[in-house]
């Protein structure tokens, strides 16, 4: 039973980021104006892998794992931090429970002709098997977001307790821009498996990218508040026939929530999400309301996600390609 549970703790920790889909915003004209700067890291060209050496009891596979950080190769089974300064992380986890060692891999490194390399998040089901006597699926989704996974997995708690989330920013972006591709896979709905049976989730299952820009601040016992200064989102429901690139997304500033393009799912805490306090521990991230003006922007939260659902939702093949991420101010 605890091979289970520590499986299914594998595979949520790589999709409860996704767990808030977005829809569409326009591009505005003043939005593509103004001076655009790469994320660290955001051309994708530069790529670090880690080898995997999963435990013989499931299997002794070898697995390679993809980390956007200065290039680099890593043969031993560690944990991973963030390396050379590289705000990124992935939906790409080394777990070891109970000296159990598992891994999942959704995000990838991709030839990209004519620009070096992008990243190409994936939907697929994860099968587990142990000596004959536990062989379970589960639906894992594709996530890049800027951040930093708290390695290794060990238990079997909030599994977002784990995601660092954010980047620090002292400025505002008025958009973020960046070249996509998607490929849906083509089911009229989703299914939703993780360790129990199968069901369908009516809708197509969706590709999706949010940011949110925030203003920090921690009180005197560790807790960390926040205030919602900036809202974009867009989730895609079509195949595109092939690289969109400079996609600009407009951020939204202030109080969205009576906005013509405001949806129940931007609603503050909408999700829980977690962050390093001064004392090294995790804890969750509470927005107490919307910022205005005068507020200075301290954390940006962006993810990119292959599947919009939430946990163990979502269409098998369901793909996106991310690359040249970059912020306009």
């Amino acid at each position: 039973m605890r091979k289970v549970v520590f499986f299914a703790l594998l595979a949520a920790t790589g999709l409860r980021m996704q767990a808030l889909p977005y829809a569409p915003q326009p591009t505005g004209s003043e939005a593509a104006a103004g001076t655009e700067e790469y994320i660290k890291f955001g051309k994708f060209d530069s790529w670090l892998t880690r080898e995997v050496h999963e435990s013989k009891l499931l299997g002794g596979k070898t697995v390679t794992l993809y980390e956007v950080a200065p290039s680099a190769h890593w043969t031993q089974n560690k944990a991973y931090a963030n390396q050379g300064g590289s705000p990124w992380a992935t939906s790409n986890v080394y777990a070891k429970v109970a000296g159990i060692v598992k891994s999942n891999i959704s995000v990838y490194k991709e030839a990209r002709p004519g620009h070096g390399s992008c990243a190409k998040l994936y939907t697929h089901l994860v099968q587990c098997k142990v000596l004959g006597m536990v062989n379970i699926k589960v639906l894992a989704a594709g996530s890049l977001f800027l951040g930093e996974i708290q390695e290794p997995i060990s238990g079997v708690g909030d599994p977002m307790k784990k995601l660092d989330c954010g980047m620090k920013i002292n400025r505002r972006p008025k958009a973020v821009r960046f070249d996509y591709k998607v490929k849906l896979s083509g089911e009229k709905n989703r299914i939703r498996k993780g360790t129990g049976a199968q069901t369908t989730v009516a809708g197509i299952d969706m590709c999706d990218c949010y940011a949110h820009v925030q203003k920090r601040w921690e009180d005197s016992k560790g807790n960390i508040h926040a205030l919602r200064l900036g809202t974009m989102g867009v989730r895609w429901s079509k195949n595109t026939s092939d690289w969109v690139n400079d996609a600009t997304y407009e951020i939204h500033y202030g109080d969205i929530s009576k906005s013509s393009y405001f949806q129940s799912f931007m609603k503050l805490n909408e999700v829980q999400r977690y962050a390093k306090n001064s004392k090294g521990k995790m804890v969750p991230v509470v927005e107490e309301g919307w910022g205005s003006e005068s507020d200075q922007p301290t954390h940006l939260v962006l993810a990119f996600d292959s599947s919009h659902g939430g946990a163990y939702v979502g269409s098998v093949g369901n793909t996106l390609w991310v690359d040249n991420v970059r912020l306009v101010y």
